[in-house]
């Protein structure tokens, strides 16, 4: 190119004012910009970087933004040139209770993004449709969260993600407070008493709660729990809500008893067949169910919340854990992996078990939750509502796979507002985020 004089660019900038330029292209430097700047860890997530095991996988456990927008680097040094904006197969028809279709459309509203395009072709704050829309399928965000570690309670959503504790906005996925927060094990947060709990260590024979407040985030209990003969390696849902607003963590060989309001331990009921891996109280208070995983086999203990005493025992084959108790029996997981699933025991009686819905596959999880009136289990395979009083599937539709890579939804919860919300994942695309659901009414009628 030649020097441009004085003359010449006065007269261009004279052109321009007579003749605007045309809107911009979106370049590849923009769009590297953009990962950056709405990545996770720019500005929002100071902590450490949490514990692998449940976290979503790209490759590596977890989807680094560094990496994406390297790789948007490396595409601008290769093709120089324009990004441009590709339809979508995500965005196909309307949502079903069973088997999406696979024919491919492109929704106006809410936005879609073809699998093999970047997530930020779609700006920020624009519901996108996953997975062809099943359950009405919206994605709100775009921040990758801890797997299974999502709750809500009264109009916030809280998870984990990126060494955070995180309070986000259901209506438009907006992370509206963090606090820094590592989870040392595989267990949701518990919001009761205006308190969001989590379990802060877990090792050894020191166990150690904190309560955050529910609207900012800043941490205003800290309670410790002694875990008597020290914890099992293997705990997996080790903190429970009672609905007589107690907490109660599998402690080694105990369950301890914890008052919220005076962050003490208030009563200890003793173990005598091993170490508890996971927890879970009745609905009404009454039972107590504890597991113990011992090589490969899994023992179910039912115990009187009020007096202490053993009221029930059962083991299955398999490691397992991840308890959630309802009206009917008790719910829970076996297997690791590829070969993990849940099953359903009426009145909490291992030998009448039965498997509810296959496991996830590719290190993903596939654990129950009880949240507005069902349980609910995700996973790679299939979204399933089921009957919290007779173990019953409600609804099931099959989650598809991305140009044969998985998608996941796991961790539903149901708020006061009547809206499902769910963590979601495509590996294929590096998209993670929370979606929000429009599940059957089979689902809310229990």
């Amino acid at each position: 190119c030649g020097v441009v004089n004085t003359e010449e660019r006065q007269l261009a900038e004279m052109l321009h004012r007579v003749t605007p330029e045309p809107p911009r292209r979106v370049t590849v430097e923009d769009i590297a910009y953009r990962v950056a700047s709405e990545s996770p860890g720019s500005g929002r997530s100071r902590g450490r970087e949490p514990r692998p095991r449940r976290g979503f996988s790209f490759g590596s456990r977890r989807w680094a933004p560094a990496l994406a927008a390297l790789s948007v680097v490396a595409i601008a040094g290769a093709t120089v040139g324009i990004a441009t904006v590709a339809n979508s197969h995500h965005s196909n028809g309307p949502a079903t209770s069973g088997t999406p279709t696979s024919s491919a459309s492109v929704s106006s509203s809410p936005s879609s993004v073809a699998p093999s395009e970047k997530v930020t072709s779609v700006p920020a704050g624009t519901p996108l449709r996953v997975a062809n829309g099943i359950w009405g399928a919206e994605l709100l965000n775009r921040q990758s969260f801890d797997q299974e570690s999502l709750t809500g309670s009264g109009g916030s959503l809280y998870a984990f993600g990126n060494g955070t504790l995180n309070r986000i906005d259901p209506a438009t996925g907006t992370v509206l407070q963090s606090a820094s927060y590592t989870a040392p094990i595989a267990q949701p947060p518990v919001v009761l008493g205006g308190r969001v709990w989590v379990v802060s260590a877990y090792s050894g024979g020191e166990i150690t709660l904190r309560g955050y407040d529910t609207r900012t985030l800043a941490p205003v209990a800290t309670v410790p729990v002694p875990a008597i003969g020290g914890v099992a390696d293997s705990a997996q849902g080790a903190l429970a809500a009672g609905p007589g607003g107690q907490l109660y963590v599998a402690a080694g060989e105990s369950i301890a008893v914890v008052n919220p309001a005076s962050g003490q331990v208030s009563d200890r009921i003793n173990l005598t067949a091993g170490r508890a891996s996971s927890v879970a109280v009745a609905p009404d208070g009454s039972t107590l169910y504890v597991g113990i995983s011992a090589g490969d086999s899994l023992r179910l203990l039912a115990y009187d919340a009020a007096t202490g005493r053993i009221s029930g025992s059962s083991t299955m084959p398999g490691s397992g854990g991840n308890l959630v108790a309802t009206a009917g029996g008790v719910w829970g997981t076996t297997g690791t992996g590829m070969s993990e699933w849940v099953w359903f025991a009426p009145g909490g009686d291992l030998s009448r078990s039965a498997r509810v819905s296959q496991g996830a596959g590719g290190g993903l999880a596939s654990l129950p939750n009880v949240s507005g009136g069902a349980v609910w289990i995700g996973g790679s395979h299939e979204l399933v509502c089921a009957s919290p009083a007779t173990g019953k599937v409600l609804a099931r539709t099959t989650i598809p796979a991305d140009q044969s890579i998985v998608e996941y939804f796991g961790s539903v919860t149901v708020l006061s507002n009547g809206h499902a919300y769910a963590l979601y994942q495509d590996q294929r695309v590096q998209l993670a985020g929370v979606a929000q659901l429009s599940p059957p009414q089979a689902c809310t009628r229990g």
